[in-house]
């Protein structure tokens, strides 16, 4: 007789890998970056490319929000969700092409959390975990705008996607 139970595993293995895209700050020595006065600090054995991610971040870190802003263009005044992310994300060598949108980055790189950097995209915002802290233009307990925290953040209807390698 045919058994539904490694049915029901799979089924279950399955909604609990998509609950899984809330943020979540936890510190781990040599791999966390650490957030002082609202700057990121890579941590000592990060790739070249998350030190570029972070230095870049910290560049428009504390810029006001400004919806549309950030996409393609040279010392904007304000940055939305996916332009800092695109700038993040360009700074690093990971994006070719130009800054994309919340819900393109649904799509970019590889699926699921990364070693170094992760996208969490969803179809109206994308923010980024880098060496894990979260950059963020919302969510953060301060004025809205790109800024690094350490807050926890839900992320219902997010996909998690990743550049390669990072």
């Amino acid at each position: 007789m045919f058994s539904l139970r490694p049915l029901y595993l799979l089924c279950f293995l399955f909604l609990a890998s998509c609950a899984s895209s809330r943020y979540e700050y936890s510190y781990v020595p040599g791999k966390t970056a650490v957030l002082r006065d609202g700057q990121a600090i890579a941590p000592a054995k990060a790739p070249e490319a998350v030190r570029l991610a972070i230095a870049a971040a910290n560049q428009i870190a504390g810029s006001p929000y400004c919806y549309g802003g950030g996409h393609g263009r040279e010392n904007a005044k304000g940055y939305d969700c996916s332009g800092a992310a695109s700038y993040v994300l360009a700074a690093a060598g990971a994006l070719k092409g130009g800054a994309t949108t919340s819900y393109g980055f649904r799509s970019f790189g590889d699926s699921g959390r990364g070693k170094w950097i992760t996208i969490y995209a969803s179809k109206g915002h994308v923010f980024l975990s880098v060496a894990g802290l979260r950059f963020d233009t919302g969510y953060t307990g301060q004025r809205e705008g790109p800024r690094w925290t350490t807050g926890n953040r839900p992320a219902a209807g997010a996909v998690l996607r990743h550049p390669p390698g990072l």
